[in-house]
């Protein structure tokens, strides 16, 4: 008994540690514990409320390790955009690029921290939150299920504490604010940007993720999106489109003979590199989105890596064949469009059925590139093609390829799984009333900012650029000057 309880001390000891330690010391002494509490389980069978507890202390260490590694993996997708959009735009432009990337996750950070997250995830109707602002309230988080107490119920399933809960939530609330960046690139003010990002990040974004995610009335309806194809993508696509028409195409670009100008970016190594980021960091999206250490996590990275690699391989070819040479571009986005498109759905298919998904994004980004030109409506990133499209489409497929063996719940499988169009019909009433919703909303925003500030840059300046014009400084101070 002696020896029992002497244990004991130890295994509280080295959680104390634990709780003190980041980085690998913290796997270290996680893995070393995981040992200690294997052996003193032979030995200590007459404490087992103490056992318990310390196992229940250890998961929720380890999921809480596992969750901010997967934050961090997100937020570092802020680098990826950045140089992404950079090097798909004019070398004039890069510093303003660089400038919205960069200070667009700063804005998004406090506003969901003050109005978002409460908005998302507080107890109130299957419209919006209606507490929980400031991170404020009742919380006895990691507590689970019924044994929670507190006003972020919708986050009740997760065994983690709230700042984890937030900062994972937050990181996401940042990418959808990012993707607006790329369409309005290179005519758009500084400052209406900022602020259209905190608009959206503290309002039109939490509400539609209360409907999905925080227990709102499409969650009730059997609405799934399990890494948000439809809350992230999507919401920030129907952003960026509606910016992009109402602000108009950038001067040359497109002439009035029905001519198309080209306006190349000015450094594919740098958008290449930016792509790569992304890649890497969407293993932090998908599979951190469990929440909690579990054996899904290497599946769920599977899936969303076959599905990136098809749709860069869709993408290239399909361009090839459209333009004769395989375009560097319209690859990149082929494999971001590959991930945005299994994002929905990473829990529930099968490797196969993410291979066809990914395909098929990376086939529908080139044609919708095409088609938004032909349209006149100007995306120099192809934001709307990656994200819109196939936020859409990885949304829809969901009700398609959903696999109730993958689930282990018959009411979410696909139509290829049970030959049942209930998931689908539920999926693209989402689709609509978020396409809907989303559009009422960035509409308001946009011509709330034109009519107060002005949206759009002065043709001197879009022409000498937005580093100069809005910020004073180049990217490239002392190089060459050619036409750009």
């Amino acid at each position: 008994m002696f020896k029992s309880k002497t244990t004991q001390k130890k295994v509280k000891l080295i959680i104390n540690k634990i709780k003190k330690s980041s980085g690998w010391q913290g796997c270290v002494l996680l893995s070393s514990i995981l040992l200690l509490s294997s052996s003193y389980a032979v030995y200590a069978q007459d404490t087992p409320v103490d056992l318990q507890k310390v196992t229940g202390e250890l998961k929720v260490g380890l999921d809480t390790l596992w969750v901010v590694l997967a934050s961090v993996l997100v937020i570092f997708m802020n680098a990826g955009f950045a140089m992404l959009e950079t090097g798909f735009c004019r070398r004039k432009n890069a510093v303003n690029m660089l400038s919205k990337n960069l200070m667009v996750f700063a804005v998004s950070t406090i506003a969901f921290w003050a109005i978002g997250f409460g908005l998302m995830f507080s107890d109130g109707n299957g419209f919006i939150g209606l507490q929980g602002f400031f991170l404020k309230g009742v919380d006895n988080s990691p507590a689970l299920g019924d044994a929670y107490e507190g006003v972020y119920n919708a986050l009740n399933w997760t065994g983690v504490p709230l700042s984890a809960k937030f900062l994972f939530q937050v990181a996401f609330a940042g990418t959808a604010a990012t993707i607006v960046s790329g369409a309005v690139a290179e005519r758009i003010k500084f400052i209406d940007f900022l602020l259209f990002a905190f608009f959206l990040v503290a309002i039109a974004y939490p509400m539609i993720g209360h409907w999905v995610w925080g227990g709102g009335w499409l969650q009730k309806a059997g609405f799934q999106d399990f890494a948000g194809s439809t809350v992230v993508h999507s919401v920030g696509g129907w952003c960026a489109l509606t910016g992009a028409i109402i602000l108009g195409a950038r001067l040359g670009k497109y002439q009035e003979d029905g001519s198309i100008i080209p306006l190349p970016g000015h450094n594919l190594s740098v958008a290449t590199l930016g792509c790569f980021i992304l890649w890497i960091g969407w293993f932090g999206f998908n599979p951190g989105s469990t929440m909690a250490v579990n054996d899904s996590i290497a599946n769920i990275a599977v899936v969303t890596n076959l599905a990136a690699a098809s749709g860069g391989i869709t993408g290239t070819v399909t361009s090839w064949i459209l333009a004769g040479k395989p375009d560097l571009s319209l690859s990149i986005n082929g494999i971001l469009s590959g991930l945005v498109a299994i994002t929905a759905g990473c829990s529930m298919v099968s490797n196969s059925s993410a291979i066809t998904i990914g395909a098929l994004a990376g086939i529908l980004v080139v044609f919708a590139v095409y088609l938004l030109d032909s349209l006149k409506i100007d995306d120099p990133v192809g934001a709307v093609s990656v994200h819109l499209v196939n936020g859409i489409w990885g949304t829809l497929a969901v009700g398609l390829f959903a696999d109730a063996t993958i689930t282990g719940n018959e009411k979410i499988a696909g139509l290829f799984s049970n030959g049942n169009f209930a998931l689908l019909g539920i999926q693209l009433l989402g689709v609509v009333t978020v396409g809907m919703t989303m559009i009422i909303l960035s509409v308001l925003f946009w011509n709330l900012l034109r009519v107060t500030l002005g949206l759009r840059v002065s043709p001197e300046e879009e022409y000498l650029g937005l580093d100069i014009g809005e910020h004073g400084m180049e990217a490239y101070n002392g190089f060459l000057e050619v036409d750009n």
